[in-house]
């Protein structure tokens, strides 16, 4: 097993959420944090070892100004961040499709490359790429998202096969609960706001997976909820 206290983890989409819930755990094990994100943190990054960088990650410009940034090796790679914006396929704009599958899959494919080589270069590393049901099913008036999200799923399957031979590992992750995060506060009906949980509690399993580098994890479709309750910190 990697000692977490001494990775480097980029996580996306880390200033609200699931992704800052992510580095909330990251953090409390010594982890090395590169937050990457529109907007800086919400919560409080005291004590945390976290540098953040502003990016658009629908711009692919941007995207590469901040992979840049990134100043050495790093050990997961957890790509969180996300658009929905539900509306009937009449009303989609194509900057709101373009958008929704440049952060989606553009950064997906991005990041996963720029890391790829260090990754190699050392030995492993583990891409975590978080899915959702959309990733496998349709959903009426997610016809950006859903693409998106089928889309990692195949990313993460062909990065699985790569990177066998380099002690790389790529899965998706799917939350397995309802999360209260800001995306569910605009989309969530009452039925799932009734039920849902911390995000910060969905954690450990990317923790467990940085961590083990498994490689019977690699290429699967992975449950937070079910391997953070086999997996606690």
């Amino acid at each position: 097993m990697a000692d977490l206290a001494g990775q480097r983890v980029v996580i996306t989409g880390a200033s609200t959420g699931l992704g800052a819930g992510i580095a909330r755990v990251f953090g409390r094990t010594g982890a090395e944090l590169i937050l990457m994100d529109r907007d800086a943190p919400d919560w409080d990054v005291a004590g945390v070892n976290a540098t953040f960088i502003k990016v658009d990650l629908a711009d692919a410009e941007d995207t590469e100004g901040a992979i840049n940034q990134l100043d050495g090796p790093v050990d997961t790679m957890i790509h969180n961040a996300a658009i929905l914006l539900p509306e009937p396929i009449e009303d989609v704009s194509l900057k709101t499709f373009r958008a929704t599958l440049d952060v989606g899959i553009q950064a997906a494919f991005q990041l996963s490359q720029a890391v790829w080589s260090g990754m190699k270069g050392q030995g492993g590393g583990a891409l975590i790429f978080v899915s959702s049901q959309s990733g496998i099913k349709g959903f009426v008036d997610e016809t950006a998202y859903c693409a998106a999200k089928h889309a990692v799923e195949g990313l993460s399957k062909c990065l699985a096969l790569e990177g066998e031979a380099h002690g790389i590992i790529s899965c998706t992750v799917t939350p397995g609960k309802p999360m209260h995060t800001p995306m569910s506060e605009r989309n969530y009906p009452p039925e799932l706001k009734a039920d849902w949980i911390a995000p910060d509690l969905l954690a450990p399993a990317f923790a467990h997976i940085a961590r083990s580098r498994d490689p019977a994890l690699s290429g699967q479709r992975l449950n937070a909820w079910d391997l953070s309750q086999e997996h606690p910190l």
